[in-house]
């Protein structure tokens, strides 16, 4: 893709612009040499100091190796993929709709959230939606000076209403149970997430509240750097056991009929990652992973952890994984307690498809789950098969996603923070 390209998805409304070779106003990134978190600096003075000089990719391989080889050249094979640098937010028209997720009966985000919503509808002319579980918590339902602004706002049920294509760009305030809440919510494509930190964590939330005001506006006018962390697509597969009853001649029904199957199949977008676990049983799990339908190896343990880049930072970090910059396309196999001492934490690329089925020899179930919810039994004869999706979130950065992300390490995992060694003096290097 050239520089200073834009490009535009007219079925979206929503699309990102290359930055490298153009002109870019620079509003939605801070000075580098600032430790303050504003973004209120000059466009001219922001796309001068951010504007990189390298592509997060890596390298293009050369093709030709040694005097005589070289790569066989498939021209249908060519990806073309956009500098993850350069992505950043516009819009196709000004947006018109947000829905504002916050944390369900927490009483330390009620004013936030009112003055929030109060901002958008009353400011910005906004199309507010929100939750209906949330405005039946009494504390907002009960405020009558807050009533005449809920009475604008359109509501909507998880599982029940379909919002994907009413809303422009989403608002979270909380923690990173939030985001992830906001990503469940739209299975296909997902309007930008600007994510307030609000919350005990906030490695996924960078933008502080303080300024609320100038920072959704910015973002409103377009124009800011987003990274797209990429989903999984998990299909389970479920095969459902009945006996089929037989009816005699004389019309009474038979019980021990034959036993018939059917399959039940569904699909989940996941941001964070998919847990495979022995559940209550004190057996180890015993669940055989496939990669593009060979069988690589046989998961012996508590359990195994396949995760995204965006949650390689969650439970696979814990359980002894990498931490991976959401930009890197991959996807992360983690054991849980494996019951071998070489099983270590693998990446594979982000385009293979795994399997997971509970060997044939296993003394018991399985549970999964998906991002911490919708934890169901897996039975013999079921399957899970998991892909990299092709919707990832677009989270709206504070600065850019490098900086953002090296932050997030620092301020809420203390990565690598000890105490510094001592100066070493002459006097000391004598004894």
């Amino acid at each position: 893709m050239d520089g200073g390209e834009e490009v535009r998805v007219e079925a979206s409304p929503y699309c990102f612009s290359t930055c490298d070779g153009g002109e870019v106003a620079g509003h939605s990134l801070a000075r580098r040499n600032r430790k303050t978190r504003s973004l209120s600096t000059s466009s001219a003075s922001s796309s001068s100091e951010y504007r990189r000089t390298q592509s997060l990719h890596g390298p293009s391989p050369v093709t030709t190796f040694g005097p005589k080889a070289c790569m066989l050249q498939n021209p249908h094979a060519v990806m073309h993929i956009q500098d993850p640098a350069s992505q950043r937010l516009t819009w196709n028209k000004p947006p018109k709709s947000v829905l504002v997720i916050k944390k369900i009966r927490d009483a330390s985000l009620l004013q936030p959230f009112k003055e929030l919503c109060i901002f958008l509808t009353e400011v910005k002319n906004m199309i507010v939606y929100v939750e209906k579980k949330v405005l039946e918590d009494p504390a907002i339902s009960g405020d009558e000076n807050f009533g005449a602004i809920t009475k604008k706002f359109c509501t909507f049920r998880e599982d029940l209403d379909d919002i994907s294509n009413r809303v422009d760009f989403i608002i979270c305030l909380g923690g990173d149970g939030t985001l992830l809440y906001a990503s469940s919510l739209f299975q296909d494509s997902v309007p930008p997430v600007m994510a307030f930190h609000l919350g005990s964590l906030g490695f996924l939330t960078p933008f502080k509240f303080d300024t609320y005001q100038s920072q959704v506006t910015q973002i409103i006018e377009g124009n800011a750097a987003i990274v797209l962390r990429s989903r999984l697509k998990v299909r389970v597969l479920k095969e459902n056991w009945e006996k089929k009853a037989r009816v005699d001649e004389k019309g009474i029904i038979l019980t021990n009929g034959d036993i018939e199957s059917s399959r039940k199949s569904v699909q989940y977008q996941v941001l964070n990652e998919v847990v495979v676990d022995r559940g209550p049983s004190s057996y180890l799990s015993n669940v055989d992973l496939f990669l593009d339908g060979h069988l690589i190896t046989t998961v012996q343990g508590d359990g195994v952890i396949v995760s995204t880049p965006t949650g390689s930072t969650a439970y696979a970090v814990a359980a002894g994984a990498s931490m991976i910059h959401p930009n890197v396309p991959a996807i992360m196999i983690t054991p849980i307690c494996p019951h071998s001492l070489s099983f270590r934490p693998i990446v594979v690329p982000a385009g293979v498809e795994l399997k997971i089925m509970l060997s044939r020899g296993a003394r018991n179930t399985a549970w999964v789950s998906f991002d911490g919810r919708k934890r169901q039994e897996i039975c013999h004869g079921d399957s899970i098969t998991i892909t990299t999706s092709c919707f990832p979130v677009p989270s709206i950065c504070f600065r850019d996603p490098v900086n953002d992300w090296f932050e997030s390490l620092a301020q809420c995992l203390h990565w690598n923070v000890r105490k510094k060694q001592n100066y070493l003096s002459s006097e000391d290097e004598e004894f």
